[in-house]
């Protein structure tokens, strides 16, 4: 469920008709609804409240914005987080430091230090060289680092290609049958508290027997490691949990997770960890666009609107569907093409859709764009970056800039040599 619904025959994020947004702040622009984020992150803690002890760590690469992650940051989350930048985010947003888990496959020195001098509560290693710089880097600050290490489980998540991570041929972790001999090692290390393994398989998932496969195996590890004699406390499940972008779409539940979860780790006696991301912010924003023509097509006509690819990614990137409404329909549907105004073929939202009836002028939405939308976004063809806007209530907030594009360029310089 989300708060974004008709209301006397114009589409409202809570209680601000978007026409309001877009007379304010203009187009295109993200619009996020703070009652659905704080829902959802409610019905994410409920459904896994059958396991036990465990820590929720939003993944703040599916949308840094900082009001979002106040908003989450209040409902007890914690963050997994992906750079320096995001571990800055994280902080500057109110969460606490020791609820950070620190994940990503290159991460570097100099973020190992930040990490570290920050005081984050877990770092996922990737490789065993990054768990020997990152012991050597602890101890030279008379620190210990609390981690634990990252394997693959060559689990095939059913999900596309670009966002599948559990692979063997994928670039995330250490193999899992490697993985006792490395952890082995690195858990004699000074500076070093290796306490558990982590993994990660996917996202977008609509299967739940995928995860299943990757947490039995897991199981077994941390029941191997535990007869070498190592103490694992906890053990870090990853996120990936899907959302409906299609209203005929019916992704498992967080309450079904939960009780898969529950039923797979009974017995492990560790602090599950989970790092949810687009099942908390997805169906928390929309991309708010303006038609600027209704172009006449061979086979059906092109729906121009004023958000491109740069603005919303997905689509060009994996094919990826976002519904789109008239933010006032009038009843009557139309079969068309939905593009943007960058000059690449790619940016295309939707080929051959059928969609409400629209006409140049008329306000639209991509809806499901509260996660990998902003955070995605870019200044491609020389356009200003996106703004995004949050609703409480009846009032709304500019909760990030639009970003001019003689402000970009204000930034550029032009070296002497060539005046």
């Amino acid at each position: 469920m989300d708060h974004f619904q008709l209301k006397n025959g114009t589409l409202h994020a809570e209680g601000v008709p978007l026409t309001r947004i877009a007379e304010d702040v203009g187009t295109p622009v993200y619009v996020y609804s703070r009652a659905t984020l704080e829902r959802h992150a409610q019905v994410f803690r409920d459904g896994i409240a059958p396991v036990g002890k465990s820590h929720i760590a939003f993944a703040i690469k599916s949308n840094p914005n900082r009001a979002v992650l106040r908003v989450l940051a209040k409902q007890g989350y914690g963050a997994d987080v992906v750079s320096g930048g995001e571990i800055s985010r994280a902080i500057a947003a109110g969460m606490r430091p020791e609820d950070v888990v620190f994940s990503g496959v290159g991460k570097t020195r100099a973020e190992l230090e930040q990490a570290l001098d920050t005081g984050i509560g877990q770092f996922n290693i990737e490789l065993e060289e990054e768990g020997v710089v990152l012991a050597q880097i602890a101890a030279s600050k008379g620190m210990t680092a609390s981690a634990t290490l990252r394997v693959n489980p060559d689990v095939d998540a059913g999900t596309h290609a670009k966002i599948s991570t559990g692979k063997k041929e994928n670039k995330f972790g250490v193999a899992i049958d490697q993985a006792p001999a490395i952890f082995d090692r690195l858990a004699k290390l000074p500076g070093l508290n290796l306490r558990g393994v982590a993994l990660h398989i996917g996202s977008q998932l609509f299967d739940l027997d995928p995860l299943e496969a990757a947490y039995a195996r897991v199981g077994q590890l941390v029941a191997d490691l535990r007869a070498m004699g190592h103490g694992i406390d906890r053990v870090d499940l990853g996120g990936g949990l899907g959302v409906p972008y299609k209203t005929s779409e019916n992704p498992p539940s967080p309450a079904d997770y939960g009780q898969m979860v529950a039923r797979v780790t009974k017995g492990w006696d560790a602090m599950l960890m989970f790092e949810p991301g687009r099942v908390i912010v997805g169906n928390a924003g929309v991309l708010l666009t303006k038609v600027i023509w209704v172009k006449p097509g061979v086979i059906n006509p092109y729906v121009i609107v004023d958000a491109a690819m740069n603005d919303l990614a997905r689509p060009a990137m994996y094919d990826a569907w976002h519904d789109f409404a008239a933010v006032t329909p009038n009843g009557e549907k139309m079969v068309a093409n939905i593009a943007g105004p960058v000059c690449e073929s790619g940016d295309t939202f939707a080929m051959g859709r059928e969609i409400d009836r629209v006409s140049s002028g008329d306000l639209a939405v991509f809806r499901t764009a509260g996660a990998y939308g902003a955070t995605m976004a870019s200044t491609y063809n020389s356009r200003p970056l996106v703004p995004e806007v949050m609703v409480d209530g009846d009032d709304y907030a500019v909760v990030a800039d639009r970003i001019a594009a003689e402000t970009i360029l204000a930034a550029e310089r032009i070296p002497s040599w060539l005046e």
